[in-house]
């Protein structure tokens, strides 16, 4: 379902797409359009860049070697399919090639610019960095050019000079100046370094956690080993999530060497703000040119694999499972924090694969191989147990967790909440029942507890004035939710308040349209508000519902047949 969603969304945004390039007239006047072949090519080449199929991309595009001269989007485009399929040599060699006909842009000056920082000859990279700043395309492609040629410049400056050039960037891009700051600091050996990665890390409004990575690898190797795992551990205490330093923290301990990022590397810093550049494009699911800043900043250091995660998310994002996979296969083997998080999004794809049985062995193989079992581990495969219907395996590792937290841990709570859910999914609802009502008390603005706790009473005959009045309160912290908003509408019918349910299960079918129980629900409503003839009609299309759960087709046949 997942996979078919993405699929025809981007099938609407390739009409859309072909709709308005047919209508450029820039299109209308090329050269190269003299023949069906070529506009087939060109429009394969751009749609395929834009479904991140990128050696398809470039395999098309690079049949109209010269199109560049009449139609300059082109050459933009040849490009990303080049950087993004791997081929940076050749995507250098391009814009060389641009350069000599007068025709380079923003992306030309910038591969050759990175081209020459990666084999260090930083003159060149300046020139080009600069050329690519004069070019003027937008903001962001400003702020990256003039970054880029600050930090090639560095060999020629001090560090009062360096954070005056720093200062100059946008205004708009504060959070990324207060980054390169410390990272200038780093980089000319200042004593303040230490004080300014605290104070960045610091910051409540922005999650700055990556940089307590950075911190502590600038720590380890002033040889503050002690020092860097402190920095580690207490970062995971307020973000137990993030990969990177989970990984860092296992490598610490085992005193690896750590060779991902040094302040003193301008191409490390440079691959950085590209990443962070990638980064903020990705939020915004603009992916073939996250993807490009992102491949330009791993040809930089490639051995930093925070960029291979981002690199597999972008292709996860976009529903192609096969180069997510390939990149999740190679991070497994990066040490064992990249391996279970690895492992569970290989899972995730073989499930939307619709290949269960390879996910839960995946997982299995992954969580068994774990030389430290920690508790977010251990949580994150009772989850996986229990949402792929493993119940009675997912209940011991939910209680493991439970024993192992004290009740103020958010941890609790959601365990009690996903061994309830268990509990209830395998007959045993007793315990069910306790365990939701433990979640809830620990927790007691969870709105999808109260809502499954309250339905379940419902769906029981059980205690339904409460369960109303449970709703009620989810409602107003999840205004909107069509599971709630059913669920609200559901327990009004049961308490006889047919217009009032109505109301809300009307509300619940347009926020959820094609689910098969929010429909019968609505029908029964509309049967009881003495509309039939509408009442049938959504039984109809209930029952026509692929998804239809066959006990739920068998009850809808007989309401079609005597009504309610």
């Amino acid at each position: 379902m997942f996979l078919s969603k993405i699929k025809l969304l981007k099938s609407i945004k390739l009409v859309f797409f072909v709709i308005i390039i047919l209508y450029t007239s820039q299109v209308k006047s090329l050269d190269k359009f003299n023949n069906a072949s070529n506009i087939s090519d060109y429009f394969t080449g751009v749609l395929s860049l834009y479904e991140n199929e990128y050696d398809e991309s470039f395999k098309f595009l690079r049949k109209l070697n010269g199109l560049e001269s009449s139609h300059p989007d082109y050459s933009v485009k040849y490009i990303y399919s080049l950087v993004n399929s791997g081929n940076l040599r050749e995507a250098y060699n391009y814009s060389k090639k641009l350069e000599k006909k007068n025709l380079a842009t923003f992306e030309s000056y910038l591969v050759i610019g990175v081209y020459y920082l990666k084999i260090s000859k930083l003159d060149f990279a300046k020139e080009y960095f600069l050329k690519a700043k004069k070019t003027k395309r937008s903001v962001l492609n400003n702020y990256v050019s003039e970054s880029l040629y600050n930090w090639a410049n560095l060999p020629t400056k001090n560090l009062s000079d360096a954070t005056s050039e720093t200062k100059k960037l946008d205004e708009r891009f504060e959070n990324f100046k207060n980054i390169q700051n410390v990272l200038l600091n780093c980089y000319f050996n200042s004593p303040n370094t230490k004080n300014l990665y605290v104070k960045l890390t610091s910051n409540k409004k922005t999650d700055f956690s990556r940089y307590n990575y950075f911190h502590a690898i600038y720590e380890k190797n002033l040889g503050n080993i002690s020092e860097a795992i402190n920095i580690v551990k207490s970062s995971l205490k307020s973000y137990p999530r993030n990969l990177i330093l989970n990984q860092l923290k296992l490598d610490l301990i085992d005193n690896k060497n750590i060779s991902s990022f040094s302040c003193k590397s301008e191409s490390h810093v440079s691959a950085e703000i590209l990443y962070i550049t990638a980064n903020a494009l990705s939020s915004q699911s603009i992916f073939p040119i996250s993807n490009f800043y992102l491949n330009l900043a791993k040809s930089l250091n490639e051995n930093f694999h925070s960029y291979d995660t981002l690199m597999a998310e972008n292709y996860y994002n976009t529903g192609n499972s096969k180069k997510a996979n390939k990149i999740y296969l190679s991070l497994s083997k990066k040490g064992e924090a990249f391996k279970w998080h690895a492992s569970k999004q290989l899972a995730k794809i073989y499930i939307q694969d619709d290949d269960k049985e390879r996910a839960i062995k995946t997982l299995e193989k992954a969580y068994n191989g774990l030389d430290q079992k920690e508790i977010y581990e251990i949580f994150d495969y009772a989850e996986f147990l229990k949402n792929n219907e493993q119940f009675k395996d997912s209940i011991f590792f939910y209680t493991k967790v439970i024993d192992g937290v004290e009740k103020k841990d958010p941890l609790y709570a959601e365990s009690k909440d996903g061994r309830g859910v268990a509990y209830e999914r395998i007959g045993e609802w007793e315990k069910a029942e306790k365990d939701l009502l433990s979640s809830l008390e620990a927790n007691p603005d969870q709105a999808y507890v109260i809502n499954y706790l309250a339905y379940t009473w419902i769906e029981k005959g059980l205690k339904i004035e409460k369960s109303l009045n449970m709703l009620e309160k989810a409602n107003k912290l999840r205004s909107n939710d069509p599971y709630i908003t059913d669920s609200l509408g559901w327990a009004l019918y049961k308490l006889k308040r047919y217009k009032e349910a109505k109301d809300f299960l009307q509300l619940a079918v347009r926020l959820l349209p094609g689910d098969p129980i929010v429909n019968d629900h609505y029908g029964d409503a509309l049967w009881k508000n003495g509309k039939e003839i509408q009442a049938r009609y959504y039984w109809n299309f209930v029952l026509n519902l692929e998804k239809t759960e066959p006990d739920l087709k068998k009850n809808i046949e007989k309401k079609l047949l005597k009504g309610l």
